[in-house]
């Protein structure tokens, strides 16, 4: 297939009509060792050591959700990135975020973000969030294989649902078994600590602004009694990744309003390292 297109220039029939609007179906049928999850591993001795990322979290608010991640990457007791990229858009109107095997986690967010544009570009139409979310999950049971070995990928999806006109949010196992998460969710090595800091923080009135504020306060709380996670770091200016999606579609938020939020959740944590209090009754 190589030979053909270099001697010609010309991209092969089969490139120019897919025949379906899955580009992993398409990838199937024309390069199947492209996918992740039908590559072989090269034979190793003992457990292999691949950099992790953890934690991500994600709270609806009226008119949207936010999804965040922090910026740590652990290889066993190590810190083997301090500002990683967790968090992702999918499209115009949903975000993935990745815990996980980092390496793995990337290129399936990559091939996800082409599975969406493909299928817009030959249906002329977005999937429904419904069905971003069924892709997602057959992606994630494809790495199956590689999750037994120890490389697994459980990424959170969050996106606004333009036909029921709000946020929703999605968690997944190794599998690529789906859960629709009603308020708030979390994933990733962390994420039990998360969820009980947004367990005991969470309203169905939030405004976008309190639920960004929510989501950093639970991650500086997994980060607080989970050593794979990574709250906000002053001294380098690393501060979590938040992103919102709303109707009028994905926004990542900028360095410095990442920062003014952390900077201010650590001041109060001054006063108070067990953070807000929620009340008895």
């Amino acid at each position: 297939m190589e030979a053909n297109t270099r001697s010609t220039g010309r991209l092969p029939a089969a490139f120019l009509t897919p025949g379906s609007s899955s580009f992993m179906e398409f990838l199937s049928a024309h390069a199947p060792g492209m996918l992740p999850g039908n590559r072989s591993l090269p034979p190793v001795q003992g457990a292999v050591e691949a950099p992790h990322g953890t934690t991500i979290v994600a709270a609806t608010f009226p008119g949207g959700v936010v999804l965040a991640g922090d910026r740590r990457a652990t290889m066993g007791n190590m810190i083997a990135q301090r500002d990683i990229e967790k968090v992702f858009p999918a499209d115009e109107y949903s975000a993935v975020g990745i815990a996980g095997t980092a390496g793995l986690a990337v290129e399936m967010v990559k091939l996800f973000q082409l599975e969406l544009e493909h299928f817009e570009k030959v249906e002329g139409a977005q999937l429904s969030l419904e069905g971003k979310a069924n892709r997602l999950s057959t992606m994630i049971r494809g790495n199956l294989a590689m999750a037994m070995q120890g490389l697994a990928v459980v990424p959170l999806f969050a996106g606004y649902d333009i036909d029921r006109e709000k946020g929703r949010i999605f968690s997944y196992d190794v599998t690529g078994g789906r859960s629709e998460e009603i308020g708030y969710a979390a994933t990733g090595s962390g994420s039990i600590f998360a969820r009980g800091s947004m367990k005991k923080l969470y309203r169905d009135d939030l405004t976008e602004q309190q639920a960004i504020t929510l989501v950093v306060q639970a991650l500086y709380d997994a980060a607080d009694d989970d050593s794979a996670t990574g709250g906000p770091d002053m001294a380098r200016r690393i501060y979590p990744i938040v992103t919102v999606i709303t109707d009028e579609g994905f926004r990542k938020l900028s360095g410095a309003e990442s920062s003014d939020i952390a900077r201010s959740i650590v001041e109060h944590r001054m006063e108070q390292p067990d953070g807000p209090r929620a009340a008895l009754l």
